[in-house]
């Protein structure tokens, strides 16, 4: 029998790097793969934020490579990452939202662009080292399944995959805790072994999103302008849309005498809205551009857990179709600082029923 050939996409880090090894023992033939995506210049920053696309992370990987005797080839993805991943970041902060890279790296790069080169040369899947499940449900579907751990649970970030995707994909890392995969790097004398986590957005080391903004797209820069409240009232200046977030608090350069928060950012007049801790609660979250994956179709009062972000516990809410586009969730208690650009994701118990990008609330 001809052993199933599977690319892995090795990071250089711990969790892909453990997860080609366990891949092999399950009898796969396995090619390790590294994502050629952002040059990051400075390797010992890269290395020290467990950055997974710099120089460090080519050299960690080929040397995991070798231990495990498996091929290792690096793959050039800049041009799909700057164009799915990093452009969408910065038009999306110029429009006033705030985007999630990684939820669109993971669609349009990891699997979209990885999976259609590894079918080209004969592989029967891709992995990755992410801390999710796939399961198969009643209907027939693949779904995202979530990890046995959720300290490290990895299911928000993946919503957006397609059946097509999800049947060319294996995440042996879900079925582990994270102490466990660390344990069996450490066991295999793997030099990732004790390497940190990789952090934040990787494009953007120094988290500085306006400042990455400012120099990637100079013509584009929006100028200071005015702090408002609901109802218009002018009560400062802020130094440009790029900088703020619905919900944030801190750094707004404002002094109110007591903690006040963004409630809403307007691009099309250039004012940032500011309101009180009450006013940043929604209990209707609207969504666009949906992915439905467990379900073939969202069905009026269909009950869910809703997450609105990556560190959201999640609350229970009903949906309902507005248009044929866009899907409202009704919370059953409001939920705090609901953020266009970041995703709404959906679960049916532990699978993913499915999940769109946030247009708003109320």
């Amino acid at each position: 029998m001809t052993k199933k050939k599977v690319v892995v996409g090795m990071s250089g880090g711990v969790d892909s790097s453990v997860a080609a090894y366990l891949l092999k023992e399950q009898g796969y033939e396995v090619i390790g793969v590294t994502m050629q995506i952002w040059q990051q210049e400075d390797v010992d920053l890269s290395s020290e934020n467990g950055g997974c696309c710099g120089l460090s992370a080519v050299e960690d990987a080929r040397r995991v490579a070798e231990l495990l005797e498996i091929p290792y080839y690096v793959m050039n993805f800049r041009r799909e990452f700057d164009d799915k991943v990093i452009r969408y970041f910065a038009d999306e902060y110029l429009a006033g939202r705030t985007p999630n890279p990684c939820i669109a790296c993971n669609r349009y790069v990891k699997w979209e662009s990885l999976l259609k080169r590894s079918m080209e040369i004969g592989a029967d899947y891709i992995a990755t080292g992410h801390y999710a499940q796939i399961g198969r449900r009643s209907n027939g579907r693949y779904a995202i399944r979530n990890s046995v751990t959720a300290q490290k649970d990895q299911t928000y970030a993946l919503y957006n995959l397609t059946q097509e995707q999800l049947a060319h994909t294996l995440m042996p890392v879900g079925a582990y805790t994270k102490t466990e995969i660390r344990q069996m790097a450490d066991d295999l004398h793997l030099p990732i072994a004790a390497k940190p986590d990789s952090q934040e957005i990787c494009f953007v080391p120094d988290q500085d999103y306006a400042g990455f903004i400012e120099r990637y797209r100079p013509e584009a820069i929006p100028p200071a302008g005015n702090f408002i409240r609901s109802d218009g009232t002018v009560i400062g200046r802020h130094k440009g849309i790029t900088h703020y977030t619905v919900g944030q608090r801190k750094k707004l350069g404002i002094a109110m005498g007591h903690p006040v928060f963004v409630k809403e950012i307007r691009p099309e007049t250039n004012e940032v809205v500011i309101g009180e801790a009450d006013e940043v609660f929604s209990k209707v979250v609207y969504c666009n551009q949906v992915n439905q994956m467990a379900a073939e179709q969202f069905t009026d009062g269909d009950r869910f857990l809703g997450k609105i972000r990556y560190a959201h516990k999640g609350q229970m809410c009903t949906v309902r179709w507005v248009d044929e586009q866009t899907l409202a969730c009704v919370f059953d208690e409001p939920v705090r600082a609901v953020t266009p650009g970041q995703a709404v994701v959906l679960y049916d118990g532990e699978y993913v029923a499915g999940g769109g990008t946030i247009i708003g609330g109320e």
